[in-house]
């Protein structure tokens, strides 16, 4: 039985969502550089949100299964961190796509990830509780009293 030979791969695209935020992300080859919505992720503005989406960057750099990519992410929706936990799971779920393996996605860096924080490579389906009748938001009642 003959082994087909792998193409080698054009491009990757994944997705990643948080509440309303979602993030679309485009891994192909290339130098190493990582744009968010056309500039560079070094550049993303709070310190914190930066520091929490290049999580996946850090872990897949100490792994040498970064400086070969150029990955590109564009986001909609949602708040800032919303937008950033979206970011982080795009970004991590490309990584593991584009460095497969025989069995179609890296185990080794699969693994890593989910050790470090599971919510990198699943999204995370909690949302917002929407308001209800007789209060002020979802779980807050108006006070009564018969007395």
């Amino acid at each position: 039985m003959k082994m087909a030979k792998k193409e080698p791969k054009i491009s990757v695209n994944t997705s990643g969502k948080r509440k309303t935020a979602i993030a679309r992300a485009t891994v192909k080859s290339g130098k190493g550089r990582v744009r968010v919505n056309s500039e560079p992720i070094e550049i993303l503005q709070p310190e914190m949100a930066r520091t929490k989406a290049m999580e996946p960057l850090v872990i897949a750099d100490a792994m040498n299964r970064l400086a070969t990519v150029d990955i590109n992410v564009n986001t909609t929706g949602g708040g800032q961190m919303g937008q950033v936990d979206a970011i982080r799971t795009a970004i991590a779920r490309g990584l593991v796509k584009w460095n497969d393996g025989a069995d179609g996605d890296d185990a080794e860096l699969r693994d890593e990830f989910l050790r470090f924080d599971r919510s990198l490579l699943v999204n995370d389906p909690r949302r917002k509780e929407p308001k209800h009748q007789m209060g002020r938001g979802a779980r807050k009642k108006w006070q009564k009293s018969y007395r």
